[in-house]
């Protein structure tokens, strides 16, 4: 997450302004994120379960378990892992007797949730701000139908919301309240520029609200991570497990020759030409940067990165990411217990 370089993520071609306008989702409603309850299947936010991030090429991350509960002795039945089977029961018994243990619920897990100036930016399907949007809701109805509970931090130029982690009645309707708010007051007209410094004001509230045992799902484009960023991931990863959810719009990898064009940044507007190819390297250049500064640092602390495109559906992409590594490893799981 370190390093300052980003591209302008609201620098808006005005001459597209309008066909993005009615192709791209500006802003999301309270029933939007409660309609995702029924979309927030296959995939899991479980711990010990590999996380490859595209990201991050083929590094892989793993979550910090629960703790585990015994529940009782039972026969070993072929196919069982065998490195559950309680010897001492075995010798005492004279047959195979293995340890059931169930996984503790209610861990909390807080969503850090980017809504600033700079993620009201989109040319395909969405807005950033959106698929944040999207995402966090997505996470709290999965979370929540497992037992664990959810919170959050919602922040913008506008304000910051902190919502403890409680149980699902208690947490979802002020978390998704604050999430439809913040989304709501994004406007393209804002004269401020985007505040980079809002992301690491709102890690350091995360030590308040999740404090030990929890995990923590940071949903943001990354923008104005730098040194400080770091220290303070650092710090939360010494007690918890942190997840990065990282927005990006195709349109920042990559610029498009559409020639001369008019761009807007903090209230005022300037002229480019696209058409120079030295432009739209360093365009991508400063993207690139971004991306492998959130790839460097989370390999070293060894945190998942779910990278999500505003160019396709957020649910789908959450499948993709979680469900299907998520299958490949019970299998895995499963084809080593029966050679064993």
């Amino acid at each position: 997450m370190a390093g300052n370089a980003h591209p302008d993520a609201r620098a808006q071609d005005v001459r597209a302004q309008d066909v993005r306008a009615q192709d791209a989702r500006a802003y999301v409603t309270l029933d939007d994120l409660l309609r995702l309850r029924h979309r927030a299947k296959g995939f899991s936010f479980l711990p010990k379960q590999p996380v490859h991030s595209l990201l991050a090429g083929r590094h892989a991350s793993r979550l910090r378990g629960r703790g585990l509960e015994f529940e009782e002795l039972r026969h070993y039945y072929e196919g069982d892992d065998v490195r559950a089977i309680d010897w001492r029961a075995t010798a005492r018994l004279g047959e195979p007797q293995l340890r059931v243990y169930t996984e503790e619920r209610d861990r909390p897990v807080l969503l850090l949730v980017d809504q600033r100036l700079g993620m009201f930016f989109g040319s395909r399907l969405a807005m950033k701000s959106v698929v944040a949007a999207e995402a966090a809701a997505l996470a709290a109805w999965r979370v929540t139908s497992l037992g664990d509970r959810i919170g959050g931090i919602v922040f913008s130029e506008n304000g910051m919301d902190e919502i403890r982690p409680r149980a699902r009645q208690a947490a979802i309707g002020p978390l998704f309240d604050a999430i439809v708010r913040r989304n709501g007051e994004l406007r393209a007209e804002d004269p401020r520029p985007s505040d980079p410094s809002l992301l690491n004001a709102a890690l350091a509230k995360v030590p308040q609200l999740l404090p030990h045992d929890g995990l923590l799902t940071l949903i943001t484009d990354a923008a104005g991570a730098d040194a400080e960023t770091v220290r303070l991931v650092t710090r939360i990863t010494a007690h918890n497990d942190v997840l990065t959810v990282f927005v990006f719009d195709p349109l920042e990898a990559e610029l498009p020759d559409v020639g001369r064009a008019v761009v807007a940044d903090a209230g005022s507007q300037i002229e480019i030409d696209s058409a120079g190819s030295s432009l739209r390297r360093s365009f991508a250049a400063g993207f690139l940067q971004r991306r492998e500064a959130v790839e460097g640092f989370s390999r070293q602390r060894a945190i998942p990165v779910l990278p999500l495109s505003t160019g396709r559906d957020t649910a789908d992409q959450f499948r993709e990411l979680l469900g299907r590594r998520l299958a490949r490893s019970l299998t895995a799981g499963h084809q080593a217990s029966a050679v064993r």
